[in-house]
Order: C-alpha cells, then sequence, then structure tokens
C-alpha cells in the first residue's frame, strides 16, 4: 500500500517549509518529484536535502503567480520525467497584514494571486495533461485552518485560503470522471521558518489549543502527501483535510 513508484509528483513552494515535507515523504514512498520555487539557491539546497533520500527529484524555477513562467516550468518538467501523476499546488503566503479597511487594492490583488491564482496557474497545466494522456491523477492544495477560524488582521490571507477549498470542491465535480481526485489540506499550526515568525502570544495559544499540546512538526506532514498522491485515497476526493492536533476543535 502507498507506493508511488512509477509517479511522478509535482509540489510548487517545494523548496522549503511544507512544500519540503511533502516532496520527502513524496520520495520516500518511491514517486519521482519536481519541486518548483521562486529562489534558486533554496531551490539547490532542497535538492540537496533530497538527495539524501535516494530518490530522483529535480527543481525548477518559478514563480506561480506569473503564466509565462508557469508554462516554463511546466515545459522543463515535462522534458525531464514525461508526466505528472500528482500536483500538489502548495506555494502561498500570509500577504500583507493588517486591517481590511486600511490594505491597498494592489495588497489586495498581490495575496489573491499569491494564495488562489497561483493555484489555478498551477492546475491547468497538469490537468490538460492527465486528460491528454487519459491518465487518473491527484490534485492537491495546501489551504489552512484560517480558512474556518477567524483571523485579525489576515482576512486576505484567510479569504484566500476559503477560496482554493470552494476550488476544490468545483474541480472534485468538474474531473470526476476523468478518475482525477481533487483535496485540499489544512494545517494548522506547523513549526516552519514562516510560522516561528509569528508573534510568540500566537504561538502559545496554537500550542495551548492543540489536543495534545504539542505543536505540529514538519514530519507530521510526510504522510498525508503520501496518501492523497496514492491509489488508496481514489475515492476521497472534494474535501478538506484538517491537520492541526484537534486546534480547531479544541474549546478557547
Amino acid at each position: 500500500m502507498f507506493d508511488l513508484t512509477g509517479k511522478v509528483a509535482l509540489v510548487t513552494g517545494g523548496n522549503g517549509g511544507i512544500g519540503l515535507a511533502f516532496a520527502k515523504g513524496l520520495l520516500k514512498a518511491g514517486a519521482k518529484v519536481a519541486i518548483w520555487g521562486r529562489n534558486e539557491s533554496k531551490n539547490e539546497a532542497a535538492l540537496k536535502e533530497l538527495a539524501a533520500l535516494d530518490g530522483d527529484a529535480a527543481a525548477f524555477v518559478c514563480d506561480v503567480t506569473n503564466t509565462d513562467s508557469v508554462a516554463t516550468a511546466f515545459a522543463e518538467t515535462m522534458e525531464r520525467f514525461g508526466q505528472i501523476d500528482s500536483c500538489f499546488a502548495n506555494a502561498g503566503g500570509s500577504g500583507a497584514r493588517g486591517l481590511l479597511h486600511e490594505l491597498s487594492a494592489d495588497d489586495w490583488s498581490a495575496v489573491v494571486d499569491l494564495n488562489l491564482t497561483s493555484v489555478v496557474n498551477t492546475y491547468q497545466p497538469v490537468i490538460k495533461q492527465l486528460i491528454e494522456r487519459g491518465a487518473p491523477g491527484k490534485l492537491v492544495v495546501t489551504s489552512s485552518i484560517a480558512a474556518h477560524l477567524g483571523i485579525g488582521n489576515g482576512a486576505g490571507y484567510s479569504a484566500t485560503k476559503a477560496a482554493v477549498s470552494g476550488l476544490t470542491r468545483a474541480l472534485a465535480v468538474e474531473l470526476g470522471r476523468s478518475n482525477i481526485q481533487v483535496n485540499a489540506v489544512l494545517p494548522g499550526f506547523i513549526e516552519t521558518e514562516m510560522s516561528l515568525k509569528t508573534p510568540q502570544y500566537f504561538q502559545d495559544s496554537a500550542r495551548r489549543r492543540t489536543a495534545s499540546g504539542v505543536i505540529g512538526t514538519l514530519e507530521d506532514m510526510e504522510g498525508i502527501a503520501v496518501f492523497l498522491a496514492s491509489s488508496e485515497s481514489n475515492y476521497i476526493t472534494g474535501q478538506e483535510i484538517i491537520i492541526d492536533g484537534g486546534q480547531s476543535i479544541f474549546p478557547m
């Protein structure tokens, strides 16, 4: 079970944090992995970590908010691996923080491009090649429990993460007859370079609200990537899978 030998997985934002954790889990399960990231030096550093797992991985410079950049990275990925079987649209970020009525139009557009439009840009060529191949496929987007929880000074982040959950449900219906499953992963507070830059009171609050009192680690994210990329998840589609140690259901 969960053997990904012969499969190719694409992970955007795969050069660090949750994306790199996804890539590690996929490699361990036998998949070949392509990572897309904007920063070439971070891509190279990630490949060194992945090389220790004795798998087949490659990195491509890509800005997923730019359709020309996506087209180039997609072509390079297909030339290197010949196919993409699962796609993890993981790239994203918090965007500008602040009260909604004080955000500029550019700030709002930037977070929409980063967390929503980028997913569409990534999915479009992957879906097209899956359908042209007549191959089954898996699409997974990294959302957040912020899609469900109210988070002050982060309306753009919460709204766009909720939007990709809606996109997930729509695509699950749209692509179901093509044997393509589409799901969203909603992490809670996971120890990443980005999350550890948040205020200490926020980190402490997240820890208190987990059922175990323990913050999630990147290793906790590897298994869900393998499961959702494998045939063992074939009857799961259009779902939001929350990985937060109970943070979203724990009483205040």
